[in-house]
């Protein structure tokens, strides 16, 4: 016999996914932070070199090079967007289980937030 899906059983896999995010990324970032300061970082000099010009290219390029060289900035921002990311999967999670319980408003609810959200994220380049 199957059990129906409840309320309390999306709250709990909600609150356990947020709760997973959360410790991956900070794992990430303090992985990132050793990595970083056993390669002898500094703060450079000049600011205006870290300046990457506004093509999101360059810097999505930029920032996959670093990580697949294994560099510990690369790690820590890949810990920021695995936090970033978390709140999106519990939004996308949550639309699931609504359509799970057949509860239409709040798919509804969550499909326009989550529209909003990736218009936001893959527009936030644009100048």
């Amino acid at each position: 016999m199957r059990k129906n899906f409840t309320d309390a059983d999306l709250n709990r896999s909600v609150g356990n996914l947020l709760r997973l995010g959360v410790i991956l990324s900070v794992a990430t970032s303090l992985i990132g932070f050793i990595k970083l300061f056993s390669e002898g970082f500094q703060m450079p000099k000049k600011y205006k070199l870290l300046d990457m010009g506004n093509s999101s290219e360059k810097v999505w390029g930029h920032f996959w090079d670093s990580l697949c060289k294994g560099e510990g900035m690369a790690i820590i921002q890949l810990g920021i967007l695995l936090l970033i990311f978390t709140p999106l999967m519990r939004i996308i999670f949550a639309l699931i289980g609504y359509m799970k319980e057949k509860d239409y408003v709040y798919v509804i609810i969550s499909s326009i937030v989550l529209a909003i959200m990736a218009i936001s994220f893959f527009t936030g380049y644009a100048h």
